[in-house]
Formats: structure tokens, sequence, C-alpha cells
């Protein structure tokens, strides 16, 4: 029996100080204020260990008393520094944090104060009885707190972490039942003794695999978080969108970490997705793992830097797969984009030989068939007819040319052969020549409110060929009254064409300004291509400006022109 408990002694020695070579490696590594915690309560739990060795069972000498007290003194601050370890994670209030601080620092001083130390078979006096039942209350609650807050916090944890963390938890409580039941094992050489021995071996295990455990054991241990990185991988596969792969890797990323949110940010910093767990932890950790699609921020608990480093190289994994992922979502959406535009420009183009095919027809065949009766009939008919065939030839010859002019207005657009040429220019007088240009009959229905000393630097061409088009649309779809207006305000010139309409529906917004677009409730009833203000916008931006809609007060459309002054070309 006697060899048996030497053999377990040497291994519990043996143990501990394995774990305090493990913990002193972690903190020279880290160089953390934890680990500096679970260092100290290791190498002093070790220390201790060690002087069982090294001490007789009755010390005589001056020095070998010393030695004692001290290495009791070690022991007493063990639970105090496994308590700091733990509560290095999560702060606990001072109030407590100063009376463990105090109870510690007066059970050691009372360690160095005593008379002196019962010997084996002697009675114990009052005051020594009294500083036992100290010493395993404060081992005892202490290693306790420090189990309960480990496990506790465990349950949020990745596998590995949460192992690890109840692996320390079980220790705690295995070592805090090892020294209540040490002091009833009176002779060192039962079987009492034997199973002391072996509860602190099982103690210094647990606190061994939750330090430093197997890579075989870490392995088992992460087997869900493999299966659901597998499973990850698989789902990402079929993701077409970056959202939709953002929503498929997030949730096991933030489970294999434990992660109470986790959020994928572009390069440029915008939120592109984010998970949340619903835990909130005010003391938790905040990482940022840089990738080339972006960035993934991860929010852990404070016990995550510490008991999950691997699961962050699991992170960086999954990240590597998510990137090759998003390029392959992003090519996905580009592909997408490309043959859509395709597909619209090819829609685009066969509305627009429809449409030129028919819009052509109309004018050219009245012209046709007008010219054709005045060549032959022309001496046989009245004044009044042949007056009103040369009216109805001369709108169907202008309405020819407008058409001939849109699709030449294109053509230099899309060509970017369009020159800007400022020049300065009474805007009040060029508004009114190009009113009259583009309604001679209906002139006067036209307000123009602009004052007479209004000058602009603007190019005169790019104007008459904005405000026509506006005009010609205001007058198409509108209602008189039609009011243009204009101001400058810091260099730029507004123009504003407004009419007393119906408007523009709200589903129809969107599409008006788009090439060939004409809403249906007027498609029927007004003539036109569907033109105007697509080249309106289009000579406003060749300006570096801009035309935009607003609904008019009390009702009708309101088109804005914004021309600041161009750079000559």
């Amino acid at each position: 029996m006697r060899h048996a408990i030497e053999i377990v002694g040497v291994v519990n020695l043996v143990l501990f100080a394995a774990i305090a070579g493990v913990c002193v490696r972690q903190w020279l590594r880290d160089r953390s204020l934890i680990a500096m915690w679970a260092a100290l309560a290791f190498v002093s739990l070790a220390a201790v260990a060690g002087s069982g060795y090294l001490l007789p069972d009755e010390p005589d000498s001056t020095a070998e008393k010393i030695a004692l007290r001290i290495a009791i003194a070690l022991l007493l601050l063990f639970p105090y520094l496994i308590y700091r370890f733990a509560s290095a994670f999560e702060p606990t209030k001072r109030q407590w944090a100063q009376f463990v601080d105090s109870l510690s620092a007066s059970l050691v001083a009372a360690t160095i104060a005593l008379p002196y130390f019962p010997t084996e078979g002697e009675s114990w006096p009052w005051w020594f009885v009294l500083y036992v039942l100290a010493f395993l209350v404060h081992w005892s609650v202490l290693l306790l707190l420090v189990a309960i807050r480990l496990w506790r916090a465990g349950r949020f944890e990745a596998t590995v972490a949460r192992r690890r963390m109840q692996m320390l938890a079980l220790a705690s409580t295995a070592l805090a039942a090892t020294l209540l039941v040490s002091v009833g094992a009176g002779d060192d050489h039962s079987w009492f003794a034997l199973t002391v021995g072996l509860l602190a071996t099982l103690s210094a295990v647990g606190f061994l695999l939750g330090f430093a455990p197997p890579a075989l054991l870490r392995l088992m241990w992460r087997r869900p978080e493999q299966s659901r990185m597998q499973l990850a991988i698989g789902e990402l596969m079929g993701a077409t969108t970056e959202h939709d792969a953002a929503a498929r890797v997030l949730p096991p990323m933030a489970e294999m970490v434990g992660a109470r949110g986790i959020v994928l940010e572009g390069p440029d910093g915008t939120v592109v997705a984010e998970h949340r767990t619903g835990v909130d932890d005010p003391n938790g950790d905040v990482r940022r793992l840089e990738f080339p699609f972006g960035t993934i921020v991860v929010h852990t608990s404070a016990f995550a830097p510490f008991f999950g480093d691997e699961e962050r190289k699991l992170l960086y994994a999954l990240g590597s797969l998510t990137s090759l992922a998003l390029d392959r979502s992003r090519l996905f959406a580009q592909e997408r984009r490309a043959r859509e535009t395709l597909e619209r420009a090819d829609e685009l183009k066969s509305e627009f030989v429809a449409l030129a095919a028919h819009e052509l027809r109309s004018p050219v065949g009245a012209i046709y068939g007008i010219s054709e009766t005045i060549a032959e009939r022309g001496r046989q008919l009245a004044p009044e007819q042949l007056a009103e065939l040369q009216t109805a030839l001369t709108t169907q010859i202008r309405r020819l040319r407008e058409l001939v002019e849109q699709l030449l207005d294109l053509s230099r657009l899309d060509a970017e052969a369009v020159t800007i040429n400022p020049q300065r220019v009474r805007v009040r007088e060029r508004l009114e020549r190009i009113v009259h240009a583009v309604a001679p009959l209906d002139a006067s229905r036209i307000g123009i409110e602009v004052d007479a000393t209004l000058e602009a630097d603007v190019d005169v061409d790019a104007l008459e060929r904005i405000v026509s088009n506006l005009l010609v649309n205001a007058c198409h779809y509108g209602e008189p009254p039609v009011v243009v207006r204009a101001a400058q305000d810091n260099g730029v010139l507004h123009v504003t064409v407004e009419d007393s309409g119906p408007g523009v529906p709200d589903e129809f917004v969107s599409q008006l300004f788009d090439r060939f677009a004409r809403n249906a409730s007027s498609a029927a009833t007004v003539t036109g291509t569907g033109l105007g203000l697509a080249i309106a916008r289009s000579y406003a931006r060749a300006h570096h400006g801009e035309v935009r809609y607003r609904p008019a007060a009390p009702r009708g459309a309101a088109f804005e022109l914004t021309l600041p002054v161009p750079l000559p070309a």
C-alpha cells in the first residue's frame, strides 16, 4: 500500500509540474494577464507538491519551518490564483473582489504569524481549528466558484472550448473534494490516503486536459464543427449571390467559434450580411479577419481567445472557401447582368426597328400621298383645299424631320461625338427662341418666368436639344399652362419645365428616361417615339449636368435641368 501511495504521489507531482509547464509556455507565448494567473497558480501548486519530498515530516530547523510555512502559504494561494484566472475573463463585482483579496491576504498573514503547527497526533488548539476551517472554506468556496463560472460560461462556446472549460470545472471540483477528504485521511498509508491521492490524480488529469488536450481528443471533440463545416462547404457551392453565400456560411462560422455575432463586410466597409445568436456578452472579444473579399468581424465571448485559438484557424479555412464562393457568385451575377443587358439590347433593337419602321412609314406615306395629290390634281382643287393639303404636308415634313433628328442625336450621343462649347448667353432670350421654334402656335400658352438679366455659360446646342425635348414632352403628355423657369445658384443653371397635366404614374417613373419607353395609358392616344426624355438626359450628362423628374404641385409633371459651367472641349 505504501508503494502504491508513493507511486501516486510521484505521478501527481509529474502531472502538476506538466500543467505548470503548459501554463508557463502559454504565458510566454501570449503574455496575457489570464495566462499569467494560470501560470502562477500551477507553479505554486507544483512547488507545494515538490516540497512534500524535500521537507521532512517533522521540521526542526528554523529554515525548514520557514519553508513549511511558505509551502502552506503557496497552497493557500492556489485557489485565489485560479479564481483570479477565472475572473479575468469576466470581472466580478468590486465589493466581492475586495473581500476575496482581503480574505486571502489575511489567511496568508495568519499562516506566517501562527505560533506553531501541531505535529501528527498532537491535539489542535482552538485558534488552529479556526485557521483550518477558514483554510477549508477558502479553498472549497473559491474552487467551487471557479467550477460554476467555467461550466456556465462554457455552455455557449464551441465544442472544444466547452469541453476544455468543463474539464477545468470538474478538476476544480475534484481538487476541492480532495482537500476536504484529506482532512480525515488519518494514516498516511491507508486505503483512505490512497483514495485521496487518486482523487488528486483525477483532478490533475482534468486540469491537464483542460489546458492542453491531446490532438486526438481535440479531433474527437471537434466532430460536430467538422460536420457542420462540410455541410457549409456543400451549401456554399450552390450560392448564386453574395447575400446567399453569406447567409449560408455565417451561421456555421458562428457555431465553430461560439460567436455571439458575426458580420461580413465588403472591401469598402459596408455590411454584406450578419448573423446574431441573441446571446450578448458586454465583456466579449472582437476579432477582425481580413480576406481578399473583405473582412469577417467575429464577436466572441471573453473566454474564446484563450480557449478557442484553433477554432480561428478553422475560420480562416472556411473564410478562404467563402472567398471562392463569393467570387463565383459575383461572376454568376455579372454573367446574369450581362445576359439581361444583351436581352434588353436585343429587345430595344427589335423595338427600335419596329418603331422606326412604323414612325417613318406614317409621315413618309402621308408626304408621298399629299405630294402626289397636289402634283396630279393641284389645278382642280379649290384654294382652301390646296392650302389644307400644304399645311398637312408641312406638318408631316416637320414630324419626319423631328424623328430623323432624334435618331441622329442618339447616334451622336452613343458615339460620344457631342462636343460641348460653352458661351455666354442671355437665358430668357434663348428660351423664348426655343419655345417659338418648338411650338410656334402654342407659344402664347407657354409661360416663361425668367429674369431678363440672367446670363449663363452653356452650350447653346445642348440647351436647345434638352429644353426642346422637355417642351415637346410637356405639350404632348401634359396640359396647359406650361411654365418654363430658370435661375442660377453657385454657377449652376437650373431650368424647370412644368405642366399641369395628370403627371407621371408612380409605376412608370423608374422607366421614364429609358429609350423607347412609353406609358401604356398614353401610347394609344399620343404619338411619339419614347426618345425625347432619353435624349434630353443624355445631352445634360454630356454637359456634366442632369435632368430629374418630380411631381408638380398641385398636379402635373416638372422636369428640372441642372447645367454646371462646363470645361471647353
